[in-house]
């Protein structure tokens, strides 16, 4: 029996030692108990109650784990800083896939998978806020939008519905103004994802693009008047000129293929006919730009280079576009390329970061790395020829075109040369003056 009852007692002993640990390890290390957070860590979960309805602990895992999962699905916003940032159009709270300024230079519409489209106003560019009017895409977002001629309404191309949606502006009872969709979208006719819309300047057509060999040709009502075969294996790109007379594409092939839109002097759709082509790259195209007029194109290619072209010809003489200057340029996909209005500066995207170019001598003018934290999709100069629009994330970065004015300087410094008339002198110095100043206002800014 005293041995039994010894046994008793170094086990009694060992488990009296074995509490005391497990006591002393629940305390701090310097004696302290531990702090509230780490007490309810520890703590069995009661059930709570949330707006009158009984929660455990089951359930406020799964709040923690959503709540972790919606953190993971905002990125923090991307920081870029450059002394010719204009403005960071800060607003959408998902990914920008396009920009378009309106025609009479006053907005920028951008489209975003948030299901919204906002239209920021231009003049707020230089300011410190930047107003922007939001149209909402109900069960549905877009990832195209393009202003009609009037600048009071746009169509928008629906990710889900594979339709245009038009939005008109509207007056409310206020005073303030809003954008309304129409009641009905636009029939489903592409069988492939579509890469690019239009709207004709001329207020004609509406062109659609898909990423197989199809585009689509509309009237404003929604009717197909039109459907080209591209022959381009895929169609990469595709834009309406801005006189509104041609449609083009861009694909695997190394060309881009130019028609014409023909109507009767009664404003009655004819036909579609083909223009002309640019040939001279050597592997496939990635983009191409008009300048306001239509009358120059440039063009970037997977074989390296960028070229910029004179089309102003008599292609139904059958002449051919000039091929004006070849440059060699940095590519990347997804690439882009746009054309200031006057023509006077080449902008391409590679991947996250922009290269802008003179027209007059294929030079490098400027260079911004980074700009966004995902691939920039879309890149346009506003009508001016003073800003540079990209997006990419879920801000539209905008730059001041320094290229552009440097090009007027240089350019209208040659025409002074050799001009004899005393007024066209005065006109020149001071398109010269004017544009030097607003050098001098820019890089003043910048520093």
């Amino acid at each position: 029996m005293d041995g039994a009852s010894g046994v008793l007692v170094a086990v009694s002993l060992l488990l009296g030692a074995l509490v005391l640990v497990l006591l002393l390890r629940r305390k701090t290390p310097g004696g302290k108990e531990p702090p509230p957070a780490e007490k309810e860590a520890h703590r069995p979960a009661d059930d709570h109650n949330v707006n009158g309805e009984t929660t455990g602990k089951t359930s406020i895992q799964k709040k923690q784990k959503q709540h972790q999962r919606n953190r993971k699905e905002k990125p923090q916003q991307h920081n870029f800083t450059h002394p010719l940032l204009a403005a960071a159009l800060k607003g959408h709270s998902g990914s920008i896939s396009c920009v378009d300024f309106s025609s009479n230079g006053k907005y920028l519409a951008s489209c975003s998978d948030d299901r919204t489209v906002r239209i920021w106003s231009t003049k707020d560019f230089l300011e410190r806020e930047h107003r922007c009017l939001r149209a909402n895409v109900e069960l549905d977002h877009a990832t195209l939008v393009c202003f009609y001629p009037d600048s009071r309404a746009f169509i928008a191309w629906l990710a889900n519905g594979d339709t245009i949606r038009v939005y008109r502006m509207t007056k409310k009872e206020d005073g303030s103004f809003a954008y309304v969709a129409a009641p009905e979208d636009f029939p489903k006719q592409h069988k492939a994802p579509v890469i690019s819309i239009g709207v004709a300047d001329t207020g004609k057509f509406i062109m659609t693009a898909s990423s197989d060999t199809t585009i689509l040709i509309w009237d404003l009502k929604g009717e197909v008047l039109a459907s080209i075969n591209t022959n381009q294996m895929n169609n990469a790109f595709a834009a309406v000129s801005p006189c509104g007379r041609f449609v083009a594409s861009c694909g695997f092939t190394p060309d881009v293929k130019v028609w014409e839109v023909c109507f009767s002097k009664s404003g009655d759709f004819r036909e579609v006919a083909r223009a002309f082509e640019l040939k001279g790259h050597t592997a496939g195209v990635h983009s191409f730009a008009f300048s306001n007029d239509s009358r120059r194109m440039a063009t970037v290619s997977k074989d390296g280079t960028w070229k910029l072209w004179d089309t102003d010809v008599e292609y139904k003489k059958q002449q051919d576009p000039y091929l004006l200057l070849t440059s060699k340029c940095a590519v990347a996909e997804p690439c882009r390329i746009a054309l200031s209005p006057d023509a006077r500066v080449v902008a391409i995207s590679c991947s996250t970061s922009i290269f802008v170019y003179n027209t007059r001598e294929g030079k490098e003018e400027e260079r911004f790395e980074n700009v966004h934290g995902e691939y920039i999709t879309d890149l346009a100069f506003d009508v001016n020829s003073r800003f540079l629009a990209s997006c990419g994330d879920r801000a539209i970065r905008v730059f001041h075109n320094t290229a552009g004015y440097r090009a007027v300087v240089e350019e209208m410094k040659v025409l002074l040369k050799k001009a004899t008339n005393e007024s066209t002198r005065q006109r020149l110095q001071q398109q010269i003056t004017n544009a030097q100043n607003s050098l001098e206002s820019i890089y003043g800014k910048g520093n």
